[in-house]
């Protein structure tokens, strides 16, 4: 496991607009494309201060980072990425303010029904739907059931998500179905291994994430895909969510495509 910090001052230069066109273009034309991660991780963090440097509503803030993600999407399937991870509300978000809850939950289901509109996204919900307003723990079913056209890319969407609980539930579910299936919990203890709890895991059956980047400079996983992201890599960008361009997921990807993914060996 590697982990890189993109500086600010490195970071977030600001070009004129023909040489930031310029300049991704020439990222996109050396990034290698056997390189480029199968399944992506996103942090989708810092809609409140962004909001808060134009002394805007958060709500505003929430609204930017939920189109940015509609924008994200759109680059990882120009890019071939198979599946993307969204963690958009952790269970510690559930203690903000009711005020703010109701808005943001408004903001999550009216970009569920955008990812809706695309055939050829597949969407999977992660996390504890007993802890969402009933219209949107519907609303992330009848995504999940939905079957799509033609899957180009597969969205994992992360809400009411904590990484420990997931552990939890994954240990309880196979639990349950050994005794549903008259197993001795004594000797299932004894011969438990790795792989009988990541088969009920939220992810089970997909990939684990090759790359995880979260935005706003903080660096801590805060719980997100702890038990996948044992091997993966992490890239840290000082861009706050909505802010994040595409240059900086290039940026990302090209850091990524450097590295010497060694597995633990």
């Amino acid at each position: 496991m590697y982990v890189r910090q993109e500086s600010q001052v490195s970071g977030r230069v600001e070009l004129p607009g023909f040489l930031y066109g310029y300049y991704e273009r020439r990222l996109l034309k050396d990034l290698p494309r056997d390189r480029i991660p199968r399944h992506i991780g996103v942090m989708v963090d810092g809609n409140r201060r962004w909001a808060k440097q134009f002394n805007a509503p958060t709500s505003q803030g929430h609204q930017a980072g939920a189109d940015k993600i509609h924008e994200f999407l759109g680059w990882c399937q120009e890019l071939g990425v198979k599946v993307v991870t969204l963690y958009m509300l952790s269970t510690d978000n559930m203690n903000r303010s009711s005020e703010e809850l109701d808005l943001l939950m408004g903001i999550i289901a009216n970009t569920l029904d955008r990812l809706d509109e695309d055939a050829n996204i597949s969407v999977h919900a992660m996390g504890a739907p007993e802890l969402l307003p009933d219209y949107l723990a519907e609303r992330l079913n009848k995504l999940t059931a939905r079957t799509p056209v033609r899957e180009k890319i597969h969205v994992n969407v992360a809400v009411g998500y904590g990484g420990r609980r997931e552990i939890v539930d994954a240990v309880r579910e196979l639990l349950h179905d050994a005794v549903a299936k008259g197993m001795d919990i004594s000797k299932l203890a004894d011969d438990l291994c790795v792989d009988d709890i990541s088969r009920f895991l939220y992810t089970r059956g997909q990939p684990d994430p090759d790359l995880v980047i979260r935005t706003s400079g903080e660096q801590r996983l805060s719980g997100f895909l702890m038990w996948q992201s044992a091997y993966s890599e992490f890239y840290f960008c000082e861009a706050l969510w909505p802010a994040f361009r595409k240059v900086d997921f290039l940026r990302a990807l090209r850091d990524y495509a450097g590295r010497q993914r060694r597995f633990g060996t």
